[in-house]
């Protein structure tokens, strides 16, 4: 079963929860505000992204401007990216979807396909 956090008032989670219902794809939906990736997932995720910390971020997101961490991240190692993605759901690029095999973050149906088999 595939892991989605996911928040509710985000048309592109919605979007991307339509996709997996329409291919019959099982998943389970994790409020990404309440609940965040732990940093066990967040690392998993790092790994399918090429080590690049900066895709797992929900860069135009309130939280992310208010902490400026568009002039932080890059002096941020990737442990301590990782803690503030950990405790803070808002932080983290929704939907964040991962698999028994696999993991991609933000939605584009085209990019789903490839990376996820679907």
């Amino acid at each position: 079963m595939w892991k989605v956090y996911a928040y509710s008032g985000c048309g592109t989670c919605r979007q991307a929860l339509k996709f997996l219902r329409e291919r019959e794809v099982l998943h389970e939906v994790i409020a990404i505000r309440e609940q965040s990736p732990s940093k066990g997932e967040l690392e998993r995720m790092l790994a399918h992204y090429g080590g690049e910390v900066r895709k797992l971020f929900n860069t135009s997101g309130q939280d992310y401007r208010a902490l400026g961490l568009g002039a932080k991240l890059a002096g941020l190692t990737t442990d301590e990216a990782l803690d503030l993605l950990a405790a803070h759901g808002n932080l983290v690029k929704r939907p964040f979807v991962l698999t028994p095999s696999g993991g991609v973050v933000g939605f584009d149906a085209e990019q789903w396909g490839q990376r996820l088999g679907i």
